[in-house]
Order: C-alpha cells, then sequence, then structure tokens
C-alpha cells in the first residue's frame, strides 16, 4: 500500500516547489517597492533618542533608591512638552495646613467655590514628573542655602516650596524684615537647610516707583545690594522676575542714563524694557553663576487677564486648563526667549564651572488660566452680593495649585546636580 503512494508523494512535492518558486519573485518585488520600515524617518529616529525619562513610578511608597537616581550623563526629560491631566491624588497641603501662605493667594480661605483646579498635574509627553518628595528635596539640600531672589512670583515659588517641605519637617521662620515679609529666612534644623527670600523686582540695582516717585529706576550693569551682599553664603540661588519691568522706568548704565519706557512726559528717549530687561538678566548671570554655585533661573510667568481690565467682573474665571494647542505670543514669548538666550550665553560661557538651567515654566503655565486667585484675592469677595467692579488677580497662584509643579521639577534639576 505504501508503494503504491508514493507517486502520490512525489507529485505533491513538485507542487509545492512551484508554488513557492512562484512566490518567491513576487515576495521580493514587494520588499523592494513596499518596504515597510520606509516609514520611520530620520526625524522620528532623533525624537525618540532625545529625551530620557526623568523617572517612573506608581508611587512614592515603592519607589526606591535605584528607581530614582539616574546615571549622570542621561539627558532630563524634555518635561515643556506635555498636557495637563486630571490627578485624583489632589495637593500634599491645602490653605489650613500651612500657614506661609500670603493671604492674597490662599484661594481656598478666601472662599474660592470650586476645587477642581487643584486636582491636576502635568504630564510630559515622554515621563513622569514625580510627586513632589520633601525628604528628599530636604536631602538634597542639606547642609546648604538655598535663595529665591525676584519679584512677587518667586515669592510665590517660595511659599509653595515652604508648604510642601512643611509637610514633613516643620521650618523655624528665624528672620523676617521689610513690608509684607520681603524678606525672610526659614531653618529646617532637621537636615540643616537654610531657605532664604529676597525682595529684588529688577534683580540689579534699582528705586521702586511709590507715592513720591512715578517711575522705577534701573542701574543695569550692577545687581541689587540687598541680595548681592550676602551671594557668597548660597549655595542654590533661584531668581524670578519680569513684570516690574512693565512699568515706567527711567534706565542707568555706567552713570549715564540710557533711555526710559512709557516717559512721554520726560527728557528722555523711549528704548522700551525688552533690551533692558536682557541686560538685568545678563548682570544677574554673571555674579551668581560661579563658583560652582548652582543657579535656577525660573521663566516668566504669564498673566491671565485675557485682555479685560483688571477690576472687570469675570476676568481670569475659568475652571479648567486650556486645551493643547494654545501656544505662546506677544510678552510671555519674547520674555520667555531672551531669559532662555542668557541662560544658553551664560553657560557657554562659564563652561564646566557653572550649575546654570532655566526652569522654563512659561509654556505650561500659560495653560493654566483656571490657577489664579482671580476675585478671590480678597476674603468672600461676594459676600455682599455681585459688585460691577471686583479687583481679581490673574498673575499669581493660588497656593496649592500649579506653581507647586514648579517645584517638583526643580527637584529634579538638583537630583541631577547631586549625581
Amino acid at each position: 500500500m505504501g508503494l503504491k503512494e508514493q507517486p502520490n508523494c512525489l507529485n505533491q512535492r513538485k507542487i509545492a516547489v512551484f508554488i513557492v518558486s512562484a512566490f518567491i519573485p513576487i515576495a521580493l518585488f514587494r520588499l523592494c517597492f513596499y518596504n515597510p520600515f520606509s516609514a520611520i524617518d530620520d526625524a522620528t529616529l532623533q525624537d525618540s533618542a532625545a529625551h530620557v525619562v526623568i523617572t517612573s513610578h506608581s508611587s512614592a511608597q515603592d519607589e526606591t533608591q535605584d528607581s530614582y537616581d539616574r546615571i549622570k550623563e542621561e539627558s532630563l526629560c524634555d518635561y515643556t512638552k506635555g498636557k495637563w491631566v486630571r490627578d485624583e491624588m489632589g495637593p500634599l497641603y491645602n490653605g489650613s495646613s500651612c500657614g506661609t501662605i500670603k493671604d492674597g493667594q490662599n484661594c481656598y480661605r478666601h472662599g474660592r467655590p470650586d476645587s477642581g483646579y487643584l486636582y491636576w498635574k502635568w504630564k510630559p509627553n515622554q515621563c513622569d514628573v514625580p510627586r513632589f518628595d520633601a525628604n528628599r528635596f530636604l536631602d538634597l539640600m542639606r547642609n546648604k542655602h538655598l535663595a529665591f531672589i525676584g519679584d512677587s512670583m518667586a515669592r510665590n515659588q517660595l511659599e509653595s516650596l515652604i508648604c510642601l517641605l512643611s509637610t514633613v519637617s516643620s521650618p523655624d521662620l528665624v528672620y523676617r524684615n521689610g513690608e509684607d515679609n520681603k524678606f525672610r529666612k526659614w531653618r529646617f534644623e532637621s537636615h540643616n537647610v537654610t531657605v532664604s527670600v529676597y525682595w529684588s523686582p529688577f534683580l540689579v540695582a534699582g528705586l521702586e516707583k511709590s507715592g513720591t516717585l512715578d517711575h522705577n529706576v534701573l542701574h543695569v550693569d550692577r545687581v541689587d545690594d540687598r541680595w548681592g551682599n550676602d551671594l557668597e553664603r548660597f549655595d542654590t540661588v533661584v531668581v524670578s522676575v519680569g513684570h516690574w519691568f512693565l512699568h515706567p522706568a527711567v534706565y542707568h548704565e555706567s552713570g549715564s542714563v540710557l533711555g526710559c519706557h512709557s516717559c512721554e512726559a520726560r527728557n528722555c528717549t523711549e528704548i522700551g524694557f525688552f533690551d533692558i530687561f536682557r541686560k538685568a538678566i545678563r548682570t544677574t548671570l554673571k555674579a551668581v553663576a560661579r563658583n560652582r554655585r548652582e543657579v535656577i533661573l525660573t521663566t516668566f510667568s504669564p498673566s491671565h487677564f485675557e485682555g479685560r481690565p483688571w477690576d472687570s467682573l469675570g476676568a481670569c474665571n475659568m475652571t479648567e486648563p486650556y486645551e493643547e494647542g494654545k501656544v505662546l505670543e506677544g510678552l510671555d514669548l519674547e520674555m520667555r526667549r531672551i531669559e532662555m538666550e542668557e541662560v544658553a550665553a551664560a553657560r557657554e560661557a562659564k563652561g564646566a564651572e557653572v550649575r546654570l538651567e532655566a526652569l522654563d515654566v512659561t509654556g505650561i503655565s500659560v495653560l493654566r488660566p483656571d490657577g489664579h486667585p482671580g476675585p478671590y484675592m480678597y476674603e468672600f469677595p461676594f459676600k455682599n452680593g455681585v459688585p460691577e467692579r471686583v479687583h481679581n488677580d490673574c498673575l499669581h497662584w493660588c497656593l496649592p495649585g500649579p506653581v507647586d509643579t514648579w517645584n517638583e521639577i526643580m527637584i529634579e534639576m538638583l537630583r541631577r546636580w547631586r549625581v
């Protein structure tokens, strides 16, 4: 029986060989002209290798030292590209648990009725920004002095940080001076950490407008002595300014008047403020970025008045972030551009001796019109009804709020410098 089936087996083999032989040319033709790998272009390859994850973890409890630390050579994830996503965990502190919050930014205690603005987190496209770890931050800053220098936005970020750190270690306020607590210093004895804030709205020397002076006066070639005299005490410096440069001002350099801004009634040449802002940043970075000091420049923080008068009803009354697609433009774009360029120039000039980074928050913050106090800069503004006019703060940030994310990103910069 087996001998009778042999011819059939041979015929089947011949047919199989014929079929395979027939399909080989077709397959080769398709591979040549329809290469499935041709869709992976150079740009895709570059994008896939351009950024490295900051860190990735499911919770603070299961995070280990190995998963948190990365080798020194790895690139910091590009956290500027991403979106705000819902976060049901909410903030680490609130308006009652932290006593450092400035009244005008304590939206919760001032009666803001919605709380949705508290439940968002920033999610970069290619990595995660870890939830703030106060113990980790204090460990990184052990035996060091961290100074915030700048205007009210620097103070806003500083107060956020103090609230975040206070969740694990209660600080001692060891120094206070100046109107509206403009100069303060805290000590975290548990880690021998000092955190201070210096009011300096121009960073460079100058006089602020007051009752007897209707414009600012800036000396762009020297830093403000109020912080400059203490510079050698600082291990890490965070600088943040911008909005005070929009006010009328007269500018000086090397003992001579350079020009002015919004000075129609004065015998002075109008030169605007963008170049002056650049000079002030340059003078500041030249002074602070040396002796292995760590320097972080927090970029321009956008406001959200959206073209409305500051006392108009309904200014910055949004309750959710903007969707993706909102782009920087105008003032926000130009101020950030100047800062990024000056940081890059300072790093190139100083070389390996400098530890200098831009904390680039402009783009992520422009997406958060819901994060400002608005009318709740004052306590219960509508308790007696709805007035025709109401003062709004569409510049500073509620605490807790989006500014906490700035400090979550900042801890990543510090971590990398400690590796």
